[in-house]
């Protein structure tokens, strides 16, 4: 299965996915102005890998001049049907269909590890205006939680994917941020409260599920939530995130105009 493949496999549950995927809070547009040294309001963004909005809609709250970049077909048609009034073009990272020196932020959520940085990153250094920002970042689970801890080392055994010694709250940052930029990062903490069904809900929006084997995956959900049943016999967990945010200022880069 190749990234694009899996990358698209979204476009199947587009609903589900704006439905339970969580948000952002606000402390981490918060750290987005402060690492990026310039407010928001007003700023023109571009929210590459938007999906269906959940961070597009944040950033237009808080008065960016924000235009989302998405390339899948289902994506697309959720975040048009989300957020009518926002600006939505279809591309991805490694060709933006954007002008040069056009953008004052280029915004990653969740989305910068589906890119090629050979190709992105000169994209992002040619659509900044000199002094503009990328900012990356990923929600995963706070490896500060136990349950979330174990719950991530059942999925790991599930694909196959070795089970660290010790989870680390540092492992977004040197698996994904490419090399030849100077960024600064800052973690973010924060959770929220979800009945059972709609955490198993949002963790069957993730590729790695969506891709497998159809009768596996429903019988890796019905044991979790029987395990998440008796662990919270309330009915709700809170799922307790850490947002990994890394903001660069590229040096600007002269090129042909695209898009």
């Amino acid at each position: 299965m190749t990234k694009p493949v899996q990358a698209r496999s979204f476009d199947a549950v587009a609903a589900a996915y704006d439905a339970h995927r969580p948000s952002y809070p606000p402390a981490l547009f918060d750290a987005v102005e402060e690492l990026s040294g310039a407010p928001l309001a007003g700023a023109r963004v571009a929210d590459v890998g938007a999906g269906t909005g959940l961070g597009t809609a944040r950033l237009y709250e808080r008065g960016a001049r924000v235009t989302a970049v998405e390339p899948g077909d289902g994506m697309a048609d959720q975040f048009a049907r989300s957020l009518p009034d926002v600006p939505l073009v279809r591309g991805d990272g490694d060709h933006l269909p954007l002008r040069t020196g056009s953008m004052d932020l280029i915004t990653y959520a969740q989305a910068w590890h589906w890119t090629d940085p050979d190709r992105s990153v000169p994209e992002a250094r040619r659509v900044l205006r000199p002094g503009g920002a990328l900012a990356l970042w990923w929600n995963d689970g706070d490896p500060a939680v136990d349950w979330l801890v174990d719950q991530e080392n059942r999925m790991r055994v599930f694909f196959g994917v070795e089970v660290p010694a010790a989870p680390s709250r540092d492992a977004r940052f040197r698996a994904v941020l490419p090399d030849g930029l100077d960024f600064r990062t800052r973690q973010v903490a924060w959770s929220r409260r979800v009945p059972v069904d709609v955490h198993i809900a949002n963790m069957a929006t993730h590729s790695d599920f969506l891709i497998g084997d159809p009768a596996a995956v429903r019988d890796f959900f019905d044991r979790e939530r029987a395990l998440l049943t008796a662990l919270f016999p309330d009915g709700e967990v809170e799922e307790a995130y850490v947002v990994s945010l890394a903001v660069a200022h590229p040096d600007p880069q002269v090129s042909g105009v695209s898009g």
